[in-house]
């Protein structure tokens, strides 16, 4: 999978020694293996079959934006970066067809 950054979060993922400064050693390590399993992924629909990952749509405010675990209460946020975002006949997100994410940020957004 194609995977883009937001400026904010671009070194704590290209830099193991950033990622353990701005999120901890455990994080860190969380970090870098969801990182690995999104690049090895052809498309979102693989992240489905990585229990731990546990991808997901979010809702309500975050609408628009998956995760996957890192952990608790942390999460990889990330949206569709392709264009257009893939859509089922019902509307709904075409996981087989998500080539291209752009990682948004590790929070805590169950406080939102």
């Amino acid at each position: 999978m194609e995977i883009a950054f937001h400026a904010k979060i671009r070194k704590a993922c290209e830099s193991t020694i950033e990622a353990i400064r701005k999120l901890g050693p455990e994080r860190a390590k969380l970090l870098q293996r969801r990182l690995g399993d999104l690049i090895a992924a052809d498309s979102l629909e693989d992240m489905r079959n990585i229990q731990q990952a546990r991808c997901h749509e979010l809702k309500g405010n975050l609408a628009g934006q998956l995760a996957v675990d890192l952990k608790h209460p942390y999460r990889l946020v990330f949206e569709v970066a392709d264009d257009p975002i893939p859509k089922m006949p019902s509307g709904g997100l075409d996981w087989k067809n998500v080539r291209s994410i752009r990682i948004l940020e590790v929070t805590d957004y169950h406080g939102y």
